[in-house]
Parts: C-alpha cells; sequence; structure tokens
C-alpha cells in the first residue's frame, strides 16, 4: 500500500505543480474557451482573485505531495478544489472528465490512507 500510496501521491504532485505553473506564468497559451464553460471562467476572471487563489493553493499542495510533508493537509486542502474539478467537467467539460475522475480517486486514496490522522478533528465532543 505503501508504495501505491507513493505513486499517487507523486502523481497527483506532478499534475497540480503543471497545472498551477502554466497558468500562474503563463507558459502555455490556453484554448478559447466557448459556451458555459466561456461564461464560467469570464466569472472566475471577473472576480480578479479566485483563479490566482486556487492555483497558488494547488502549487503549495503539488510541493506538499512531491516533498512528503504535511501530506494529509494538503489531501483536506485540495479536496474541494477536487471536488469542483470534478463538477466543472461532468457538467461543462466532459472531455476532461477521466483526469477530473482519476484525481478525486487519487485524493479519495489518500484520505483513505491518512484516515487516523482525523480522527481527532472528526471526533464529536
Amino acid at each position: 500500500m505503501k508504495i501505491t500510496v507513493l505513486i499517487v501521491r507523486i502523481l497527483m504532485g506532478l499534475m497540480f505543480a503543471f497545472a498551477s505553473i502554466t497558468v500562474l506564468f503563463k507558459l502555455m497559451p490556453q484554448p478559447e474557451p466557448t459556451g458555459n464553460v466561456k461564461i464560467f471562467m469570464d466569472g472566475m476572471a471577473a472576480t480578479v482573485y479566485m483563479l490566482t487563489t486556487i492555483k497558488v493553493i494547488e502549487l503549495i499542495c503539488s510541493v506538499a505531495f512531491l516533498s512528503g510533508r504535511f501530506v494529509p493537509l494538503a489531501t483536506v486542502v485540495i479536496f474541494p478544489i477536487n471536488v469542483n474539478i470534478l463538477l466543472f467537467h461532468l457538467f461543462m467539460a466532459p472531455e476532461g472528465l477521466p483526469v477530473a475522475i482519476l484525481l478525486m480517486i487519487g485524493n479519495l486514496l489518500l484520505a483513505w490512507y491518512y484516515r487516523d490522522r482525523y480522527k481527532a478533528m472528526l471526533s464529536a465532543k
């Protein structure tokens, strides 16, 4: 199981690092969105801070995944972003759905592996 978690952690770290670095530093031209995706992306751009904040969080979590430090925390922090990636591709851009599903499975696997670290946080006292 340790090898599986290591592979999942590194793959997720690489995917989030690539996605965040290319957007933050504008290393690759982004395809022109159309339809509902354009409306959604225009809304994200209109907030000014939202896309940058998401990408910075992705970058910080990717460093945690790749370094192996604070992985349980990074797993919890990246989960809402993962949910939104999955829902975005489920409802607006289904061509990216396989990758979104794999990210969600990876996140859930890491959360399950580190479940003992969350006991104190989830106990009702």
